[in-house]
């Protein structure tokens, strides 16, 4: 998801790492204490709603920050998000380079909205040039929350600890039922083949998860399998929606 740069040069503080951190109580003026940082984040959340309100169906993609122009999964990234858009949903990323550029690309090239969730972080990452509509956050888990309010679906392609850390989150919402069952889709098998391997021979064989929750993802190498799987998940949600709004 982000790309950080190596070296010894001092980062940048972030609103998270002073959330995180506990200052000695004669350190903390008013406007640095956990209570007004509160505050901040009921506005993040409040800008976050206000500027998705409109936003149904989204399908939000992950992936590396690192992937290079030339690699396959960029113009698989590009294909994927277009099909996506042309189908009428719009594609939500965390607005960087990479898979995140490509999905904007694509789905730019439907004529579908393209939306990015951008992120503070210790070394600059700016927004990519694809996103027509664009939200900054300081906190990762106001975005974590726009990220599933907001989607249909998640495509998960090729990524490092971000991405993972997003299908982890995903996952254990859905298994937990804290969330209902949407699509997870693993974008890439030879990428992804040793963590689900994993998965199904390690965790599940010695009963950490169960057998079934291997069912919650899909893993795949074309954008028409993924398309089709999302496709029918927005068919099932529009029969459940009365469902929920009764039970609300």
């Amino acid at each position: 998801m982000s790309q950080h740069s190596s070296g010894s040069q001092r980062k940048a503080i972030t609103e998270d790492e002073r959330l995180l951190t506990q200052l000695p109580r004669e350190r903390r003026a008013f406007t640095r204490t956990d209570s007004w940082r509160v505050l901040r984040i009921m506005g993040e959340f409040v800008e976050g709603f206000d500027t998705l309100s409109d936003v149904y169906n989204a399908v939000t993609i992950f992936g590396s920050a690192r992937t290079p122009v030339d690699d396959p999964y960029y113009e698989k990234a590009v294909e994927t998000a277009r099909m996506l858009a042309e189908e009428g949903f719009p594609i939500i990323t965390g607005g960087g380079p990479g898979i995140m550029e490509a999905a904007n690309r694509g789905c730019q090239e439907g004529n579908g909205l393209s939306i990015g969730c951008n992120i503070e972080l210790p070394f600059e990452q700016g927004l990519n040039p694809y996103v027509e509509r664009a939200i900054n956050f300081r906190y990762f888990f106001v975005r974590k929350t726009m990220f599933v309010k907001y989607s249909t679906a998640f495509i998960v392609f090729p990524g490092g600890y971000g991405t993972m850390d997003e299908l982890f989150e995903a996952l254990t919402l859905i298994q937990t039922g804290k969330v209902r069952h949407f699509p997870v889709i693993l974008f890439g098998r030879a990428y992804w083949m040793g963590m689900t391997d994993w998965l199904r021979d390690r965790v599940a064989g010695e009963g950490k998860i169960a057998t079934t929750d291997l069912d919650l993802f899909h893993t795949t190498d074309t954008a028409r399998d993924a398309v089709a799987i999302i496709r029918q998940a927005r068919e099932r949600r529009s029969r459940e929606l009365p469902a929920i709004d009764r039970d609300a």
